[in-house]
C-alpha cells in the first residue's frame, strides 16, 4: 500500500520508524504491531537456539507462498526452494558429514559433529537455491540479486507470523557434494533457512554507522 497523505512527511511510516529505532536499544524484536515496526526491529534467531514449534503446514506455504513476491526482472522466478521433511533431517545430517569427511579427510571428531549437526538444527529447514535462465536477456547478476531478495523475504515471512529465520551458508553452501544433493546442474545454493521458535531471548548485533552506509549525490 502506498501512502499519500500530506501528514506522513516526506519519509513516510517506514523511515520514520526505522530511524526512530536504528540506534535505539530494542528490547522488542520482530515486532509484529506493524509492517514498518517488523522491518525496523527484524532480528534473526540463532539456528541452534531453535524450538517447537516451527510453522505447520498451512504456515509453511503461505511464507513460501510470500517469498516469491520479490522483484523478478523478466518474470523468471530464478530461484527455488528445496523443504526438508522432519523425517528426512537425518538422512541429510549423515549425507553432509560424509561430504565434509571426503573434502576433509583428517577431519577432527568435533569437526565431524559440527558437520552432521547442522541439519538438524531447528524445527524446519528450507534449501534456497538460485536457479537462474542462462539463455535469458535478463543479466545473471540480477537473477542472482532476485534469489538473495527471495531467501530474505523468506524470512521476513516467519518474522511476520511469529517465528524467527536465520540464515546461513559456510562450507555447505559452497561444496560440490552438497550441492549435488540439493540442486540440479546450473542451479547454485543461496542459503540454507532454519525456522522455529526462539529458545533464548535474542540479542542485538552490531549494525554500522548510518552516516558510514549512506551518501548523498551531488551532480
Amino acid at each position: 500500500m502506498v501512502a499519500r497523505s500530506s501528514s506522513l512527511g516526506r519519509r513516510g511510516p517506514v523511515a520514520s520508524v526505522a530511524l526512530q529505532r536504528y540506534s535505539a536499544d530494542m528490547d522488542n524484536f520482530n515486532d509484529t504491531t506493524s509492517a514498518a515496526s517488523l522491518l525496523a526491529t527484524r532480528r534473526s534467531g540463532k539456528a541452534r537456539d531453535m524450538v517447537d514449534p516451527g510453522p505447520d503446514p498451512t504456515q509453511q506455504r503461505a511464507i513460501l507462498a510470500t517469498a516469491m513476491r520479490v522483484p523478478d526482472h523478466g518474470k523468471l522466478a530464478p530461484w527455488r526452494f528445496v523443504t526438508i521433511a522432519g523425517d528426512q533431517r537425518a538422512a541429510l545430517s549423515a549425507a553432509l558429514e560424509a561430504a565434509y569427511v571426503a573434502d576433509t579427510p583428517d577431519a577432527g571428531r568435533l569437526e565431524r559433529e559440527a558437520a552432521r549437526s547442522f541439519a538438524v538444527q531447528a524445527p524446519w529447514l528450507v534449501v534456497v537455491l538460485s536457479h537462474p535462465n542462462p539463455d535469458s536477456h535478463i543479466p545473471l547478476w540480477e537473477q542472482q540479486l532476485s534469489a538473495g531478495a527471495a531467501t530474505m523475504q523468506l524470512c521476513n515471512a516467519a518474522h511476520a507470523l511469529g517465528f524467527v529465520a536465520n540464515w546461513l551458508t559456510g562450507w555447505v553452501t559452497y561444496s560440490p557434494a552438497v550441492s549435488a544433493l540439493l540442486a540440479i546442474p546450473g542451479e547454485t545454493i543461496a542459503g540454507f533457512v532454519f525456522i522455529g521458535s526462539p529458545g533464548k531471548p535474542l540479542d542485538e548485533r552490531p549494525r554500522p554507522d548510518f552516516d558510514a552506509v549512506v551518501r548523498e549525490w551531488r551532480g
